[in-house]
C-alpha cells in the first residue's frame, strides 16, 4: 500500500510543472480595448493614446478595436459577454449612464455586469454658432430664439448623446423653439455647422476648439460647473443665466463584472501611471478636459451620481424609453 501511495504522489508531483505551465499568469495575452463609436471620435482617439504605453507597462499586445452602433450598445454587449479574466476592456462615455434611462430594454445590465476601472477624462460639452448668427452669448442667442420662434436650428449627433440632451435640456430651460436636425454622429454634424446648414451644436470640445481658434465657430458657452483652461475665456451655461447647469462627456474604463481584484488592482494602477505622464496631462487639458485619480470605488461613487444626473434629466425632459 505504501508502494503505492509512493507512486502515486510521485506521478502527482511530475505532473505539477506542467499544471502550472498550462495556467499562464495575467498578462500573457493580447488584450483588447473595445470602443463603442467609429474610428476618429474623442473616444477612439483616448483608446489609441493610452493603447502604447499600457502595452509598454504590462509587457503585452494592448489593441483598440471599434464596435459603433445602437448608441453604443453593441460594444457594450461585448464587453458584459467577454470573459473576466482581464483581456477585455470597455472605453464607454457617458451613453453607458443615460442609456438605462431612454431605453425599455438592455442587452446587460448597466450595473451588475461591470466594474468601473478608471476615468480617462470628464468633459464639459461646447456651445458653438456659426459666425453668421447675430449672437455673441447664451442670452443674446436664447434673446435671438425667442423673437423668431422656429427659425433657428441644432444639431444633434443622434442615440439621445449628453450633446444632445444638454441642448434638449437648455431649451426647454429656457423656453423657447428651436428645430433639432439629427445627424448619425459630431462629425457631420460639425460639417453642416461650418457650412451654415444649421446654426448652433453642443459638441465635443476636442473636434470643435481648432474650429473655434481659427474663427470658423463663435463659442457662447460650455456645460460643465467651471471654465477649463483650453476654453477659458468662454463663460460656462450656468454663468449664463442658467445657474445649476452642470452636465458632462466621460470618458472611463470598464470590465467585465467577476474580474479577478488583482488584475483590476493592477490595470488601475498601469493606466493611471498612463494617465499621469506629461503627455497625457497636456493631451486631456488642451482638449478642454480633466483628468482623474479616482479609485475604482470612487469612480463607482460617480457614477451613481450621473444615474441621479441624467435620470432627472430625461424625466425633465419628458423623453419617454423607447
Amino acid at each position: 500500500m505504501k508502494k503505492i501511495t509512493s507512486f502515486c504522489l510521485l506521478t502527482i508531483a511530475a505532473l505539477l510543472p506542467g499544471i502550472a505551465a498550462s495556467a499562464d499568469p495575467w498578462p500573457s495575452k493580447p488584450i483588447r480595448i473595445v470602443v463603442t463609436f467609429a474610428p476618429g471620435g474623442t473616444s477612439d482617439v483616448l483608446g489609441r493614446a493610452i493603447a502604447p504605453p499600457l502595452s509598454a507597462a504590462l509587457g503585452v499586445p494592448v489593441v483598440v478595436v471599434n464596435k459603433p452602433g445602437a448608441n453604443s450598445v453593441i460594444a457594450t454587449q461585448d464587453v458584459a459577454r467577454s470573459a473576466p479574466d482581464g483581456n477585455t476592456i470597455g472605453l464607454f462615455i457617458s451613453a453607458h449612464a443615460i442609456n438605462p434611462f431612454i431605453a425599455k430594454s438592455l442587452p446587460y445590465d448597466s450595473k451588475k455586469d461591470f466594474i468601473p476601472l478608471a476615468m480617462l477624462a470628464l468633459m464639459p460639452g461646447l456651445l458653438t454658432v456659426n459666425p453668421s448668427v447675430p449672437a455673441n452669448t447664451v442670452q443674446e442667442l436664447i434673446a435671438l430664439a425667442k423673437a423668431k420662434p422656429g427659425s433657428l436650428s441644432y444639431g444633434t449627433p443622434g442615440g439621445l448623446t449628453s450633446g444632445q440632451l444638454s441642448m434638449q435640456y437648455l431649451i426647454k430651460l429656457a423656453g423657447v423653439n428651436i428645430v433639432e436636425i439629427p445627424y448619425k454622429g459630431g462629425g457631420p454634424a460639425l460639417v453642416d455647422l461650418l457650412a451654415g446648414h444649421i446654426q448652433m451644436l453642443i459638441n465635443s470640445p476636442t473636434s470643435t476648439i481648432p474650429h473655434v481658434n481659427s474663427g470658423k465657430l463663435r463659442p457662447l458657452g460650455t456645460t460643465g460647473a467651471t471654465r477649463p483652461p483650453a476654453l477659458k475665456d468662454v463663460p460656462t451655461i450656468a454663468e449664463s443665466g442658467f445657474p445649476g447647469f452642470e452636465l458632462y462627456e466621460w470618458y472611463a474604463l470598464f470590465l467585465p463584472a467577476g474580474t479577478p481584484k488583482e488584475i483590476v488592482t493592477r490595470l488601475h494602477k498601469e493606466v493611471m501611471g498612463v494617465m499621469a505622464s506629461p503627455e497625457m496631462v497636456k493631451r486631456i487639458a488642451d482638449i478642454g478636459a480633466q483628468g482623474s485619480k479616482d479609485t475604482p470605488e470612487q469612480f463607482a461613487q460617480f457614477l451613481a451620481k450621473e444615474d441621479k444626473v441624467w435620470g432627472d434629466l430625461v424625466k425633465a425632459i419628458g423623453i419617454q424609453p423607447e
